[in-house]
């Protein structure tokens, strides 16, 4: 835009600046700091287009075949949750850390007054032990709840969320159980999650990653009562724009393979960064991606 280009952001929800909205809980990031950031982009001359999934309610060949768009940069993110793959997780209290913190940040579920819901609960359990594991115990804590347990299946040690988050989550009264791994999801009749169902572990040889291999204690299965389980172990990139666009290249992750110079994906003239190209990462990242892309894009355009 600061050169003289048209540019068009397109959001899949009804407000934008993504994860930063629907993610990251207003303790960590202020919307009001977002909201000034688009408020400059619109001031601009830059148009944002909300509730448009591309993909499904425009694909990139339409925009650049039949809306003249020049050039396009992919910046989705990596918004597909994983789960555990155990039994019980499709019971009734299980969220992904996805839509848990998008029900609270960005659709303000905790208010009354607000159409979407959000169960309320007295036992949570976190699955995982990233960053967004913290933001999830701790919404759930700000929620109410009386006991929050972060259950991670190595040590503390290996925990990959930043040192600060693990300490500002304990200072809060989250619970940690390390070496703890789930085995499955109970429920009562109603189908409404009524414990976990866990096992100890012990550290073992390291794997491929360099970290050592968890290994369950035979006989050490017990339940954790709780009427909430939040799976946060990760998340990968949302297929559709891959899958609905002819020569769009990926990994074997699902990543779009992109030139490292340029951030050329395999499409002539559309670009891509941030966690839809690296996987799950930080914001600062995909910040430097779209700078990079953008430079990459005014020389491609220029030619």
């Amino acid at each position: 835009a600061k050169k003289g280009y048209e540019v068009t952001v397109y959001e899949a929800l009804h407000l934008a600046g993504g994860v930063l909205v629907y993610g990251i809980p207003e303790f960590r990031l202020p919307k009001s700091i977002v909201q000034k950031e688009v408020d400059g982009l619109k001031a601009m001359g830059v148009k944002v287009e909300t509730n448009i999934v591309v993909g499904r309610t425009i694909t990139i060949d339409e925009l650049m075949e039949e809306n003249g768009f020049e050039a396009v940069f992919v910046g989705s993110g990596a918004g597909l949750p994983m789960f555990m793959h155990i039994p019980g997780e499709n019971l009734k209290g299980v969220y992904s850390a996805n839509e848990f913190l998008t029900r609270i940040n960005l659709m303000k579920a905790y208010r009354d007054e607000y159409d979407t819901p959000i169960k309320k609960a007295h036992r949570v359990v976190v699955l995982g032990g990233g960053n967004v594991a913290m933001d999830a115990a701790r919404c759930a804590k700000r929620l109410g709840a009386e006991h929050v347990y972060i259950a991670y299946r190595r040590g503390e040690a290996e925990m990959p969320a930043r040192q600060e988050e693990v300490h500002h989550a304990k200072e809060e009264g989250i619970e940690f159980l390390f070496l703890t791994a789930p085995t499955a999801v109970l429920g009562n009749e109603n189908g409404n999650v009524r414990a976990l169902q866990c096992v100890k572990m012990e550290l073992g040889e390291p794997d491929a990653s360099g970290r050592r291999r968890p290994q369950p204690i035979e006989g050490s299965e017990y339940e954790l009562e709780a009427d909430m389980v939040i799976v946060a172990i990760g998340n990968t990139p949302n297929p559709l724009i891959r899958t609905t666009t002819p020569g769009l290249e990926s990994d074997n992750r699902g990543r779009l393979i992109v030139q490292e110079d340029t951030l050329q994906t395999t499409r002539e003239g559309v670009y891509a960064g941030g966690d839809a190209v690296t996987g799950a990462a930080t914001v600062i990242l995909a910040m430097g991606a779209g700078k990079q892309a953008a430079a990459s894009i005014d020389e491609y355009l220029s030619k």
